[in-house]
């Protein structure tokens, strides 16, 4: 695993993570309501939601990490006659997962929609810490599946 990110995490890679982790970082903090920017800039974490507010961080991680892998890998592989998986994928379902909880912005789409809105946005109310969980699970997957696609197609042991 060391050699998979010494090879992938040049500096240009690196500081691509970095970005995706910051701006993942602050949209699903601003969505799930832990961030403000009116009146001031501050964060909150009202008692009770820390779970929900580690899972946001973790998820934003994890999609800073895996998304310049697959990058790279679709870069690397792109001149390669060998087949490519769908890893990219895992990645996107992933981190729409991670931002179930739209708060304001999710809670006024969905409000249009009558009925079957509101029970969308209840089950999404209900069942936000096990959906971001399945976020967590499917990002976990894909770095394991990048990473043994790279070990095997760049032939890294």
């Amino acid at each position: 695993m060391i050699d998979i990110i010494r090879m992938v995490f040049t500096p240009k890679y690196l500081a691509m993570a970095v970005a995706i982790t910051g701006v993942m970082l602050f949209g699903l903090l601003l969505l799930s309501e832990f961030l403000f920017l009116e009146p001031y800039v501050i964060g909150h974490v009202p008692p009770g939601t820390e779970a929900g507010f580690i899972l946001i961080i973790l998820i934003a991680a994890l999609s800073g990490f895996v998304i310049p892998m697959n990058i790279y890998r679709i870069a690397m592989l792109s001149t390669s006659k060998t087949r490519m998986g769908g890893g990219l994928v895992g990645t996107i379902v992933g981190t729409a997962a991670g931002a179930c909880s739209c708060g304001p912005v999710g809670f006024a789409i969905i409000s249009t929609f009558g009925s079957v809105g509101s029970a969308a946005s209840s089950f999404l109310t209900n069942y936000e810490i096990p959906i971001r969980i399945a976020a967590l699970c499917i990002l976990v997957f894909t770095i394991y599946t990048t990473h043994r696609s790279l070990k095997t197609e760049c032939s890294i042991r």
